[in-house]
């Protein structure tokens, strides 16, 4: 595995670029609404990330090893969809929870981050317990960030958290390294053992992004040949940041003024073993 450091001008240009991906979703949130469809969605944030941010998106025509060029400008992940949910002339309804997935590239770095969005005031609480138990999920694995720590410490406080509250961690998908290149090293897995996994430095760029199901962690991989589902077609939320790891701790980049703050609990946990 090799890791990419990032130098302090590396750093600052992933600064731009994570905050123009947050941005995206700051523009979108007031238009998350019933009865939109989540190609209009896509459409919206590529003019707006095409024309106004000046900002290239990165999951249109996206095709790694394995697959067929992604044919949309952002993810949509609807319900039991657990990721790379392709947007479709399917019209949100009262009740859905959606994940939207955006990652710019702006002057060669690419900057990623997703949140949830709960669709009207008729959802669940099942649902919108799954959403806030994911988001802190995030912020719990972020809070382990540090020079000297290891990936497992930040996998096993997010699987700790998850499964203590019922839920189920995805193991297929994880975080992963990020600054020219979409896919860098490390991996960042939801899960693990603390203490082990590879020692975080100053000058990390990666991506923490748990994947939480209502049911089993089982996933299926649909026809079109990204969308992944929850097997059992339970509920899924999935939330993400993109962080560097600082001096004396971390930095999350993907940040903007409609970002949500961290939850409460952050600030009992932060330390904690």
């Amino acid at each position: 595995m090799s890791v990419t450091i990032k130098t302090a001008e590396e750093i600052e240009s992933m600064r731009v670029a994570c905050k123009l991906a947050s941005e995206v979703l700051d523009f979108i949130e007031p238009h998350v609404q019933p009865g939109i469809t989540t190609e209009e969605l896509d459409r919206l944030c590529h003019d707006y990330m095409v024309n106004e941010q000046k900002t290239i998106p990165a999951p249109l025509n996206y095709a790694p090893p394995g697959y067929s060029p992604f044919p949309k400008s952002i993810c949509t992940s609807v319900n039991h969809v657990v990721c790379h949910g392709v947007p479709a002339p399917r019209a949100l309804k009262k009740g859905d929870i959606v994940n939207l997935d955006i990652t710019v590239i702006k002057d060669g770095f690419h900057g990623d981050t997703s949140r949830m969005f709960m669709v009207g005031n008729e959802v669940s609480k099942q649902a919108s317990r799954l959403c806030q138990i994911t988001f802190e999920c995030l912020w719990l694995g972020i809070s382990r960030v540090r020079p000297g720590a290891r990936l497992g410490d930040i996998g096993h406080v997010i699987q700790r958290h998850a499964e203590t509250n019922g839920f189920s961690v995805v193991r297929e998908f994880c975080g992963h390294g990020i600054g020219r290149k979409f896919h860098e090293d490390p991996q960042v897995l939801h899960y693990g053992k603390p203490g082990t996994g590879m020692e975080l430095q100053p000058g990390m760029i990666f991506t923490i992004e748990p994947m939480v199901n209502a049911g089993r962690a089982a996933v299926s991989e649909l026809a079109d040949g990204w969308t992944i589902v929850t097997r059992d077609r339970t509920l899924s939320a999935q939330w993400e940041h993109t962080v560097v790891v600082t001096d004396d701790g971390y930095e999350v980049l993907t940040v903007s003024d409609g970002c949500p703050p961290p939850p409460a609990l952050i600030g009992d946990i932060r330390g904690a073993a």
